[in-house]
């Protein structure tokens, strides 16, 4: 297993201890994801651990090949789960060794820190996910110039205010390595913070 694998059950694990902790009613606030609230978010994320290939390929066909339209589907239906099964779903050894096809490793990490930032950025909470789990989605992402999410970082210089990182030049836009993660993936932070799209 990489080191970029080896975050993602950590992350999971973090993410459900602090739902497992958190008042019920938390399952239904808003994150930073669209129109998703905590709990539709958790079923997305651990939709590997729920559906077999063959039931992902039936979903895709229903949804015509649109991800898009699979994804708001299934975690629209799937929020209705038991908050325990949730949580049994994050922790699942099943989810925390899952790859999306043709992102590997990376593309597993990512998946679990921003969606795990989606969540504690928005209810105010630290990042649930290893420190060098979220530089390093924090370099992958940047390194792409903001393609990965469609983000114009013409002008842009990027510091970070818990660590020493820091990309680019220009406009100065500021906020801890969590919180940059998820400007660069295309999120709108609590305060009203967003980078420019592409």
């Amino acid at each position: 297993m990489s080191e970029l694998q080896t975050w993602v059950g950590p992350t999971y694990d973090g993410l459900a201890d602090l739902l497992a902790g958190a008042p019920a009613e938390t399952w239904d606030a808003p994150t930073l994801c669209e129109k998703w609230a905590v709990r539709h978010v958790v079923a997305h994320v651990t939709m590997p651990a729920r559906l077999t290939p063959e039931q992902f390929g039936a979903e895709m066909a229903a949804a015509r090949g649109d991800f898009g339209v699979l994804s708001d589907t299934v975690a629209a239906r799937d929020a209705a789960l038991p908050a325990a099964a949730l949580l049994d779903q994050l922790r699942s050894r099943v989810l925390q060794a899952w790859q999306p096809p043709g992102g590997g490793d990376a593309g597993a990490l990512s998946h679990a820190v921003i969606h795990s930032l989606d969540v504690t950025i928005a209810l105010g909470r630290p990042p649930v996910a290893p420190p060098d789990a979220v530089t390093a989605i924090l370099d992958r992402i940047a390194a792409a110039d903001g393609a990965w999410f469609g983000i114009d970082l013409t002008g842009v210089r990027l510091e970070a205010t818990d660590t020493a990182w820091s990309r680019g030049s220009g406009r100065l836009v500021r906020a801890d390595t969590g919180s940059l993660v998820a400007l660069l993936s295309g999120r709108t932070l609590p305060d009203g913070q967003s980078l420019p799209r592409s």
